[in-house]
């Protein structure tokens, strides 16, 4: 199972993820609730989400993804203890809630037994509109009609779909179908896009994919 871990602080990242990667598990660290920590709640099988980030804190964050259309699993991992900052973040889509300081062995167990729930969970369909995109059978469909679309056109439009009417950049496209690491030209991008508008856009006198000069691009919300 991939774990992100989106915390600020590095001593309690640091052994998190010690405990996770011994229990099995692959890791990934994320110190804010930046572009990287928003593309963890897509790109990773579960979350452990820390409230108090720096820049966008971690419950915007967590509201915007499921926003979005993410179910990745999140565990709400924070200092933050009273019972109306639990519901906040129970009401924003959290699947669990620990308070810091906190015992090793229970966030492990909590880890489990959120991947568990979530594994009975059935397959999610995106929607924007007249177009759905099936996760499941990773199928596009628009007026109940096939789309045909390469692995990279799917991967690109499942991420606008989750992020539907926000910006996404052209760094997070480019991450979330060729890696975290991927260092090379963004405007490769481009040509993507514009073989996908061709694809989505029949029938409307404008594109569902915005071009957000500067920015990146968004997907229509009508």
């Amino acid at each position: 199972m991939q774990v992100a871990i989106v915390e600020d602080d590095p001593i309690i990242a640091k052994a998190v993820s010690a405990a996770v990667s011994a229990a099995g598990h692959q890791c990934r660290w994320f110190p804010d609730g930046s572009v990287a920590g928003k593309e963890a709640l897509i790109a990773s099988d579960l979350v452990i989400l820390d409230l108090m980030l720096p820049g966008e804190d971690g419950l915007s964050v967590l509201k915007a993804a499921r926003a979005g259309g993410v179910r990745t699993p999140v565990i709400v991992l924070t200092a933050r203890g009273l019972v109306g900052e639990k519901l906040q973040a129970f009401e924003a889509g959290a699947d669990d809630y620990l308070v810091k300081p906190f015992a090793m062995d229970e966030l492990l167990a909590r880890i489990e037994a959120v991947h568990r729930r979530a594994g009975d969970k059935p397959a999610m369909t995106l929607a924007a509109g007249r177009l759905h995109l099936s996760l499941a059978n990773r199928r596009a469909t628009l007026d109940d009609r096939p789309v045909d679309l390469t692995p990279t056109e799917f991967n690109i439009l499942e991420l606008l779909m989750r992020f539907q009417g926000q910006v996404v950049t052209r760094k997070m496209l480019c991450e979330h179908v060729w890696g975290f690491d991927w260092d090379g030209p963004t405007n490769v991008i481009e040509v993507h896009i514009n073989r996908l508008r061709g694809k989505i856009d029949k029938g409307r006198d404008a594109s569902m994919i915005q071009t957000i000069r500067g920015r990146g691009y968004a997907l229509a919300t009508d």
